[in-house]
């Protein structure tokens, strides 16, 4: 069970968070803003591109990278390929990992690279590979990584990755200390937590801006700023110190607590959302979880829905103490969408509603308030990062 006594102890919740994960979600805006700046003074927001790329590959390890990919893919959609290069090597470590370009990319095509670790040496050899074939190459990676050196001596640009604008190393005013190994090694380690909700949007915004000047996006500065305000809006909703009744992402944390979500999306920002709270369930909270688009998540989780997914056997001993025994988990849908109810058009919910009822399972509904696609998305993002790491913050027995 959730300790909810824990979850509405702000003081209780801050001793808990050795991860800085609730700094994290409530810093998105102000990643976003920093990471918008950091754009344009790398010279993204003045670009004039001759044309479209024949087709966007992305790179770069981790939860944070694979959703950067997928959030971009349902963003262009049809209107340019978007490839995930996923990494391959003997083990998760920045030094195993090797990315490797596919045959066909040549010079009509884009790389881009996001990181929030930068010593990756697959991702340099992937750089120099690509300027070998003339590919063009944007990274977002810390400053004064290799991988940042090696993608700017292989003729490619590079933006900073935005970094916490209240990081116990931002303060440094020392330009020695700044510039020192020990100080970049803390700093880069700092980002690098896995599954920082920040992280993601110091990874994604940089990239927006340059998919905006090349038209396949539509991501302008004032857009992005929206979606700055947006994140700001929800971390006031949802911080420590609101209480759980009127607290969305706490609410959603409680509903959580002993059940297996079953993540049902509408729409395809909806669809990438659901597929990274998931993601982050099991990376932050060690919370399983399953995500699948509407209408054919109804099909896919039926049987789940019909019966106990991780109940015991009950059957090897029937007069057995069972009072230390572990509750089984039941489903619970969770239903993400990424516009209100009262937007109009083709829907699934009520097929997806009536058939969790007629099982008998808890239904929890999320949807943003209205807005452009960015700013939905961000709030959906947002709001499933703080319920994340209030499960993860939370644990019963203790824990």
């Amino acid at each position: 069970m959730l300790d909810e006594s824990l979850l509405d102890d702000p003081e209780a919740l801050a001793r808990a968070d050795r991860r800085g994960l609730l700094r994290g979600a409530a810093e998105a805006g102000a990643r976003v803003r920093t990471a918008v700046r950091h754009a344009a003074e790398a010279g993204l927001t003045e670009l004039k591109p001759d044309g479209r790329p024949r087709a966007v590959l992305i790179a770069g390890p981790g939860t944070a990278a694979g959703c950067v990919a997928d959030l971009l893919d349902g963003l262009v959609g049809s209107g340019c390929p978007v490839i995930r290069l996923a990494p391959t090597g003997v083990a998760p470590a920045a030094g195993a990992l090797r990315w490797a370009l596919p045959g066909w990319v040549g010079p009509v095509d884009l790389l881009l690279i996001a990181t929030p670790d930068g010593t990756e040496p697959g991702l340099s050899l992937l750089a120099e590979q690509a300027y070998r074939r003339g590919c063009t190459v944007v990274a977002v990676t810390p400053a004064r990584t290799p991988l940042a050196e090696s993608v700017q001596g292989s003729h490619g640009l590079t933006v900073p990755m935005a970094t916490s604008p209240y990081g116990a190393y931002e303060g440094a005013h020392d330009e020695a200390a700044r510039d020192s190994a020990s100080y970049e090694a803390r700093r880069v380690e700092d980002e690098a937590a896995p599954g920082a909700p920040g992280t993601l949007w110091a990874l994604l915004v940089p990239l927006l801006v340059l998919l905006d000047r090349t038209g396949l996006v539509t991501a302008p500065v004032d857009a992005l700023q929206k979606v700055a305000d947006r994140l700001d809006h929800v971390a006031e909703r949802c911080g420590p110190a609101i209480a759980t009744y009127s607290n969305p992402a706490k609410t959603l944390a409680a509903e959580l607590t002993d059940s297996l979500p079953l993540i049902w999306t509408e729409g395809q920002s909806a669809g990438a959302a659901g597929r990274r709270f998931a993601a982050i369930l099991v990376e932050l909270a060690g919370h399983a979880a399953l995500a699948a688009e509407l209408p054919e998540a109804l099909p896919a989780h039926g049987a789940v829905l019909a019966g106990n997914p991780t109940g015991g056997d009950d059957t090897d001993d029937f007069f057995r103490d069972r009072v230390d025994d572990r509750a089984a988990l039941r489903a619970r849908v969770v239903l993400l969408r990424d516009r209100p109810a009262d937007a109009g058009g083709l829907t699934a919910a009520p097929a997806a509603r009536e058939l969790a009822h007629g099982h008998d399972v808890a239904l929890s509904e999320l949807e943003p308030e209205p807005g452009d696609e960015l700013e939905s998305l961000a709030e959906l993002i947002a709001v499933t990062d703080f319920a994340a790491v209030y499960l993860a913050l939370a644990p019963g027995d203790g824990s």
